[in-house]
């Protein structure tokens, strides 16, 4: 880390999930499984481009129910099946481009996630642990103030990925 760089905390979230790592690792690296439960409860998903190995892509667009459409992408950093996925997520454009979040400039451009698969004997504990990189210190502070929001939302999108994997028993 540069002598003037800033960091943030670490945001974390971890649930357990009612099935086995392998079946938990396809649903996080898999087109059709992705388009089922990523993201906002109530959007509608279209995967653009779906590539899960380090130095490749998953660009993604969300229809939300307002009727508007935000774009996402990932940029895999660290792929080690059926351990662990790190990337770094970012609001984007149609062209896959990273753009600025669509609900504030203070959202942080890059986020570094890591996300880690323990087998529980049958279960799976997800942990994802993200943090922003290249970020000012306004960015920083922004993405603190949003952890509460930030646990809703995963929170939700962990609650889809519970009923997507229910359907692959």
């Amino acid at each position: 880390m540069a002598a003037n760089e800033i960091t943030a905390q670490e945001f974390t979230i971890s649930r357990t999930f009612n099935a086995p790592r392998d079946i938990v690792w396809r649903a996080w690296t898999e087109r059709e499984a992705l388009a089922k439960w990523w993201g906002p409860k109530g959007c509608v998903i279209e995967v653009e481009e779906l590539d899960v190995r380090a130095g490749g892509t998953f660009h993604y667009s969300m229809e939300m129910q307002e009727g508007c459409k935000w774009w996402g992408v990932f940029h895999y950093e660290d792929v080690v099946k059926p351990e662990r996925i790190v990337f770094v997520n970012s609001f984007s454009d149609e062209a896959g481009d990273i753009a600025r979040a669509p609900f504030s400039e203070s959202w942080p451009r890059e986020i570094r996630n890591v996300v880690t698969f323990h087998d529980e004997g049958g279960k799976t504990r997800i942990e994802l642990r993200g943090r922003p990189i290249r970020a000012t210190a306004e960015e920083c502070a922004f993405f603190e103030g949003m952890f509460g929001s930030m646990q809703q939302g995963f929170g939700g999108t962990f609650d889809q990925l519970d009923d997507y994997l229910a359907t692959q028993k």
